[in-house]
């Protein structure tokens, strides 16, 4: 009798073909739209203000739904993804998120405002996950953490380029207009998706039926194998019980408190830059524009950051650039207190500032998805990375609730408020046990054998 084929191994000892980076590059793109829309409404709340008269604590209750739906999007599209497949949970969500922001446009309420950013938080929350764990599945074992981070990078992609779109759409067509184009490319990508995008191969090998699928995509990654040939994933164990029973087992109990005290502390600051960075700006004395220009410019130092924290990891694991990259974020937050604002008119430090936090803030969030998609096995790592997701999400709920007070209290406050959050952050990676090693010791460590 023929012995199964270990799927797994292939994939961990072969090389990261132009096929798997496309496949990669696919899943990003949907995560680029992800980032677009989760950040679409903090550049639309200056002018949604004045068009509806309302002041901005109005808008916490609706930015504090969006990440509910975002915190419960997540562990029931990891669920699903880890149920039926990575690839109609990501399409499925991408759907959703498009639909939700269109139909955005054309509300006249804070009510419908509310309800259509619970719909839109569900789809991109349930996105991010499938994504995640896609991108883990397509590489090889030590191209495993730049495959997530570079999927991840198109979260401040996606926010950047938001910001520019915004920078310009805003004063000129409204916001409306703005909701509408953040959701017809989402909308029109997810085509693609259902047109190009397989299945996760490691996904197909937990399940005989779909071993001839995963042969023909082998084949297409460069491992050519006998027609009618079993596989299996020896590499990945298979944790009985329900995913969340898994993930606070005794073989993930730490870990996963480890990540969930990170995720809430570094997401509760991002969000609170996504969500109130414009009205903190634009309370200072900024207009519109500079004020979503600044958003945009913190997203694009966390391109920079996930670039150079993806070769960070890569070389010398996880633990020692992620613990620094938090310090270095709360002290970059602390540091922009010290930029006379109202007193440089072109404001270029001040972008130089909030571009640099972007930059360290976005390279330690992408580098806890990567960590946590390292963690758990094929069998509940949408869903690990989904409920950590989940959990970072109620942080940034919180941030939500209180942005508009931390704003009332001053720069001091708002910025203070950042640096805190990343100091957790921090207590919360250095209690993770199960970091990814160093490029030296990859061949002697298994992602997921503790």
């Amino acid at each position: 009798m023929t012995l199964p084929i270990d799927a797994g191994d292939l994939l961990d000892r072969g090389s990261w073909t132009r096929y798997q980076r496309l496949l990669t590059a696919l899943a990003a793109l949907a995560v680029i739209f992800d980032g677009f829309d989760i950040q679409i409404l903090g550049f639309a709340i200056p002018s949604l203000m004045r068009e509806w008269h309302l002041a901005r604590a109005s808008f916490a209750p609706v930015l504090a739904l969006g990440l509910a739906g975002m915190s419960g999007g997540s562990p029931i599209a990891g669920h699903l993804g880890d149920r039926y497949g990575r690839r109609p949970a990501l399409v499925g969500c991408v759907v959703l998120f498009g639909v939700a922001t269109v139909a955005t446009a054309f509300v006249h309420s804070l009510t419908a405002l509310a309800v259509l950013r619970v719909l839109t938080g569900m789809g991109a929350g349930g996105a991010l996950p499938n994504a995640a764990a896609l991108a883990a599945e397509l590489a090889p074992l030590s191209r495993r953490p730049a495959a997530v981070k570079l999927t991840f990078l198109c979260v401040p992609l996606g926010g950047m380029l938001g910001g520019l779109i915004a920078a310009r759409v805003l004063p000129l067509y409204g916001w409306r207009t703005l909701y509408q184009i953040g959701g017809a490319l989402p909308l029109a990508f997810a085509l693609v998706l259902l047109w190009a995008l397989p299945e996760s191969p490691r996904f197909l090998a937990q399940h005989p039926a779909n071993f001839p699928e995963l042969a023909r995509l082998l084949a297409r990654m460069g491992h050519a194998v006998a027609p009618g040939s079993a596989f299996q994933d020896r590499r990945e164990r298979k944790p009985g019980g329900a995913p969340l029973r898994t993930l606070l087992g005794p073989a993930f109990a730490r870990d996963t408190a480890g990540l969930w005290i990170a995720f809430f502390s570094c997401m509760m600051c991002v969000y609170l830059v996504f969500g109130w960075l414009p009205t903190m700006l634009t309370t200072q004395g900024l207009d519109s524009a500079t004020a979503s220009t600044g958003l945009a410019v913190f997203n694009f130092g966390g391109v920079l950051g996930v670039l150079v924290w993806s070769v960070l990891m890569t070389i010398l694991g996880s633990r020692g650039p992620m613990l620094s990259g938090a310090l270095a974020t709360a002290g970059s937050a602390l540091a922009i207190l010290l930029i006379p604002v109202q007193s440089q008119p072109d404001h270029t430090v001040l972008l130089l500032a909030l571009g640099l936090n972007g930059l360290l803030v976005n390279a330690v969030q992408t580098s806890m998805f990567a960590l946590a998609a390292h963690i758990y096995p094929t069998a509940v790592r949408a869903s690990g990375v989904a409920y950590a997701a989940g959990v970072g999400r109620i942080g940034g709920l919180v941030s939500s609730l209180f942005g508009a007070s931390l704003i009332g209290g001053g720069p001091a406050t708002y910025w203070g408020a950042l640096a805190a959050a990343m100091v957790c952050s921090f207590a919360g990676l250095a209690w993770v046990r199960s970091h990814f090693p160093a490029l030296g010791t990859q061949q002697n460590l298994g992602a997921h054998s503790k």
